[in-house]
């Protein structure tokens, strides 16, 4: 990751001696005070060996929001045991999401708690968790999970509009070739989670927003 100045970040995967270029790169947007605001953008690639390349990357990007995430949403009183008890990310139906997204935590830190990952199992339930992202997974696995969650103050991310049509928080989206975040307000408020107004601007759509 290459910064330019505090307002703008690029980050580029290492190009191989004698390659092409790359189809793929992060483009920047205007980065709020905190909150890295990466966006993923596309360009037609040859089919090949870049393939991998760029499927590793939106998995960088999807990682880089995730644990940012943690530093924007407030959880109610009780949510942790300690001052430095774990932020726990669980990570249902996305193992290579998962362990990018371990990588991409080790040594970090939101707000004073460490960041853990925890990766979920076929009918498991995801307590405890503080955020729970929804993966590649069946209608009915969405649903018992979101119904599960929907009894802890858990910030749930998604991956698809079926899932978050369903009830999770937060979605990822494609929004002119970039990688963005959709909110959904009142599932938020229902589980007593606040999400910053800095995040919330970030967003590619907020919706319950009076």
């Amino acid at each position: 990751m290459a910064l330019l100045n505090r307002s703008t970040v690029v980050l580029m995967p290492a190009a191989r001696r004698g390659a092409a270029p790359w189809p793929l790169a992060l483009l920047v947007l205007p980065v709020l005070p905190g909150l890295l605001v990466l966006l993923l953008a596309w360009w037609p690639a040859p089919a090949g060996a870049q393939a991998p390349a760029a499927a590793s990357l939106a998995l960088q990007v999807k990682a880089a929001y995730l644990y940012k995430f943690a530093g924007f949403v407030e959880w109610p009183e009780g949510s942790f045991a300690r001052a430095d008890s774990p932020l726990v990310i669980a990570v249902a139906g996305a193992d290579a999401l998962a362990e990018q997204l371990e990588r991409s935590v080790a040594g970090r830190s939101a707000n004073g708690h460490p960041l853990l990952v925890r990766r979920l199992r076929h009918g498991e339930p995801p307590g405890p968790a503080h955020i729970l992202f929804l993966g590649a997974l069946e209608r009915g696995a969405t649903q018992e999970l979101l119904a599960a969650a929907q009894n802890q103050a858990m910030l749930t991310v998604s991956d698809s509009a079926e899932a978050h049509a369903l009830g999770s928080m937060v979605n990822f989206v494609t929004a002119d070739d970039r990688l963005r975040f959709e909110v959904a307000l009142r599932p938020a408020a229902g589980a007593r989670l606040k999400i910053s107004a800095r995040m919330l601007s970030a967003a590619y759509k907020v919706q319950g927003a009076t």
